[in-house]
């Protein structure tokens, strides 16, 4: 089975999606943040941002054998970090910008914080992040703004796994 990230600035509704795309295709989700917790690949704390700072080799390490396995939706909001081999297709969820804002506020985000993943989504960083790090043709873009939009994103994804099904049965 394949495997993909699920990936963008805070707040799209990366985990959303990947909770409905697990549900409705079986594939595992892997929560990132929670793997890193559980782990214990979380090093010192950033006072500016508000969060732990990732050990990212650690989590690599600790998710090599699970990602090995194939038929895994990775749920994180960059990918860049991750090799190019785990993955058969990247999605990169955004989010219009006012939205987005809202949802974040929501959360609790305010000051640098707030203002660097707004700044995050309007300059499409992680979109690039993933088309650098990965062949173009396999990253897609998603509009997140609604339920209903993420409805049709989990559909999407489920008809290319069916696709994907059909073009690897013999391999």
């Amino acid at each position: 089975m394949p495997s993909t990230p699920g990936t963008g600035t805070p707040g799209t509704g990366k985990s959303l999606m990947s909770r409905m795309l697990a549900e409705k295709t079986g594939l595992q989700w892997l929560d990132v943040s929670e793997l890193a917790i559980k782990n214990g690949c979380l090093d010192d704390y950033d006072e500016v941002y508000q969060c732990s700072i990732l050990d990212e080799d650690k989590l690599l390490d600790g998710m090599e054998d699970l990602m090995c396995q194939g038929g895994k939706i990775v749920d994180y909001h960059g990918a860049e970090f991750f090799p190019e081999r785990w993955f058969d297709i990247v999605f990169v969820l955004r989010t219009d910008n006012t939205i987005l804002y809202d949802r974040l506020k929501e959360r609790g985000y305010f000051g640098k914080k707030l203002e660097d993943n707004i700044d995050c989504e309007i300059f499409q960083t992680i979109l690039e992040e993933a088309r650098s790090s990965y062949r173009e043709e396999i990253v897609h873009e998603l509009v997140s703004n609604t339920l209903d939009q993420v409805t049709e994103n989990v559909n999407k994804i489920c008809q290319w796994l069916e696709q994907w099904k059909m073009d690897n049965q013999d391999t």
